[in-house]
């Protein structure tokens, strides 16, 4: 009888390791083979870009950064590319955790597992100083016939579209430099991306950029930004959510992020990621 209750312990032992062990995800078990974290990120001023070292850099990264100390994780790898390459080289497994701020769109659901969102941003143009086409939204874009710049995978691309504005009309660049200088040399009427990103862009310009009110685009242009990880990382994901629930708008997080322009006008609101995933 001893025998036989002790053959029952065992199994369900090996059980209850086994299942672990299948629910555990390609991070976990990273992080438990004693390898760094790693973060991919563009260069994207001012959610998520190298420093001056290379460290992680921007409000995504820095927000990042402090749910995985909360979680117990400061081994972490930065890893740069371009934005077009972040949701490949996240399925490729060249890094674990993409930082780059991503709107939480429904195309990219199909793809990655957000957590839920760290911010929300509104759409605006980087237009010439004085914006002599009167260039506000995508409809005026469409019905004018002008050229608008972006980045390539930017959820400006979707939009512009759904407004009806042509497909030739819109140009992709590999990221901000380049719809900088798109603008600056007259290849493109407007350049499209959140008020931060282009207000950034337009401070650099000397005056001769400027930036459109973000009230004049469409409702369904206001998005939610978030960090995303291989859709087998539920474990971890559900970690990290719990960390952030903590983190998101707290004083120690407003201090963090203050010199990138984050204010608490930017927090997510109760909106979760299932429903913007739906609705996006």
């Amino acid at each position: 009888m001893k025998a036989e209750m002790m053959t029952f312990v065992v199994a369900v032992a090996l059980s209850a390791m086994a299942a672990a062990t299948a629910i555990a995800g390609p991070l976990t078990d990273r992080i438990a083979a004693g390898e760094p974290i790693r973060l991919g990120f563009a260069n994207e001023v001012p959610t998520a870009y190298a420093g001056k070292n290379g460290e992680p850099e921007g409000f995504a990264n820095i927000m990042t950064l402090g749910v995985l100390k909360k979680m117990g994780y400061e081994k972490i790898e930065p890893v740069q590319t371009e934005w077009g390459g972040l949701i490949p080289g996240l399925q490729a497994g060249r890094f674990d955790i993409i930082t780059g701020g991503m709107f939480i769109l429904k195309s990219r659901c199909e793809n990655v597992a957000f957590a839920e969102p760290i911010y929300k941003l509104g759409e605006a143009f980087l237009v010439p100083a004085g914006n002599p086409k009167g260039l506000r939204n995508y409809d005026d874009v469409r019905e004018k016939g002008a050229v608008m710049v972006t980045g390539a995978g930017y959820a400006n691309i979707q939009h512009a579209k759904a407004a009806g504005v042509d497909a030739a009309k819109i140009m992709e660049v590999p990221g901000p430099t380049e719809i900088l200088a798109a603008v600056l040399a007259g290849r493109a009427d407007a350049g499209a991306g959140t008020p931060v990103l282009v207000g950034e862009l337009a401070a650099s310009s000397g005056g001769k950029l400027e930036v459109t009110d973000a009230a004049a685009m469409p409702k369904d242009s206001l998005n939610w930004g978030g960090i995303a990880f291989r859709k087998d990382d539920q474990d971890f994901i559900a970690a990290f959510n719990s960390a952030l629930t903590e983190y998101l708008g707290s004083e120690e997080m407003m201090k963090a992020v203050a010199k990138y322009g984050y204010t608490k006008d930017w927090l997510p609101g109760d909106e979760k990621t299932d429903w913007i995933c739906a609705n996006r």
